[in-house]
C-alpha cells in the first residue's frame, strides 16, 4: 500500500505557474474582442477548461512522473472554481453542487474536444466549440471556425513543447491574434 506521504507530487510553484498561463491565456482580450467569444462568466470558464484539456491532452503523451502534474493543475483547478464560486455569493451548502455541475461541464467538454481532435475533419471541433463556448447549438459560425484555428495551432505548439519544460512549469500558447483564420493548414 502507497501512502499519500511518501508519493511524489509535483511543486507547487510549478503547477500555479501552468495553471496561471492557463488562466492568462484564456483570458486574453483577443478572444473576447477579435474572436468574439462572450464577455461572460460561463464563457470564460469555457476558456479556461478548453486551454486546460489542451494541456492534458499533452501531458497524457508524457512519463507518469510529468502525467502526475495534470492532477496537480486539475486540483488547483477545482479550488480556484470553489474560491470563484464563493466570492460570487454561492453559499456553503450549495458549492458542491455547483461544483459538482463545473466537473460534469469540464468532464463532457473534455470527450467532445477530445473526440472532435481525433477526428479526420475539422467540422466535429467546430461544432464542439459553437455548442460550448458560443452556445450556438449545430450552429457552424466564423467565430467558432476561428477559435478551431487557434485550438489547432495550440495543439501543434503543444506537440512540438519539450516534456521537460512544461515539467518546469513553461507553458506556451499561440498569439490568439497572429492565427490564420483557416482551420486545419
Amino acid at each position: 500500500m502507497k501512502f499519500q506521504l511518501f508519493t511524489s507530487r509535483p511543486a507547487e510553484p510549478t503547477i500555479d505557474a501552468l495553471y496561471g498561463a492557463i488562466v492568462a491565456q484564456a483570458r486574453s482580450p483577443e478572444f473576447y474582442l477579435a474572436y468574439g467569444v462572450p464577455d461572460t462568466v460561463e464563457a470564460r470558464f469555457d476558456m479556461i477548461v478548453l486551454h486546460l484539456i489542451l494541456l492534458f491532452r499533452r501531458l497524457a503523451d508524457e512519463p507518469e512522473t510529468t502525467c502526475a502534474l495534470a492532477q496537480g493543475v486539475f486540483d488547483r483547478f477545482c479550488l480556484d472554481m470553489d474560491h470563484n464560486l464563493r466570492e460570487m455569493g454561492v453559499s456553503d451548502l450549495a458549492v458542491p453542487k455547483q461544483m459538482r455541475q463545473l466537473g460534469e461541464a469540464f468532464y463532457g467538454r473534455a470527450e467532445a474536444y477530445d473526440r472532435a481532435l481525433g477526428a479526420d475533419e475539422d467540422q466535429s471541433l467546430i461544432s464542439a466549440l459553437a455548442r460550448n463556448v458560443f452556445a450556438e447549438a449545430g450552429v457552424s459560425s466564423p467565430k467558432a471556425c476561428r477559435l478551431a484555428a487557434y485550438v489547432l495551432a495550440a495543439v501543434r505548439q503543444l506537440d512540438t513543447a519539450e516534456g521537460a519544460s512544461i515539467a518546469a512549469g513553461v507553458l506556451g500558447f499561440p498569439d490568439p491574434g497572429t492565427v490564420p483564420e483557416a482551420a486545419r493548414v
